[in-house]
């Protein structure tokens, strides 16, 4: 997968301009990394379109990702690179990787093996602000770590 495939290249337009370049699919999308060199990344099924989960890269993480086919995320609270699954099983093979208007946000359009969340439900939104349950638990975590 190129930078042209995807738009998530290293290029040196200012991202979000709105003066052709990314908007035509010839040049490569500038990342607006913030102060910590984080990028928040939302993994969709690419299926069903259904987000699975919101996690953050590095630069390293999505150089990973776009390597392997693989989705990789930065851990902040464990602060190392990571890739999805590694220890469960649960990987995410990315179908492709686009770039927001403004740079600053990803998707990860992915095939989830298994469910995307560490508590064993399909999505990390699984359940309303009134703490609801609208998801499905798809594998018991006990099983699992």
């Amino acid at each position: 997968m190129t930078a042209a495939d995807d738009g998530t290249g290293d290029g040196t337009g200012d991202a979000g301009d709105g003066a052709g370049g990314e908007a035509d699919g010839g040049t490569a999308v500038s990342l607006a990394f913030d102060d910590n060199e984080y990028l928040p990344a939302v993994a969709q099924d690419a299926d069903s379109g259904d987000v699975l989960m919101l996690a953050y890269v590095t630069r390293e993480a999505l150089d990973r990702t776009r390597e392997t086919g693989l989705a990789h995320y930065y851990s902040r609270s464990r602060d190392e690179l990571w890739q999805k699954g590694q220890s469960s099983g649960h990987v995410q093979r990315i179908e492709d990787v686009r770039v927001d208007c403004d740079g600053d946000a990803l998707l990860y359009r992915v095939h989830q093996d298994g469910g995307a969340c560490h508590t064993g439900f399909e999505s990390c939104f699984y359940r309303t602000p009134d703490g609801d349950v609208v998801g499905e638990r798809v594998f018991d975590p006990d099983d699992v770590y």
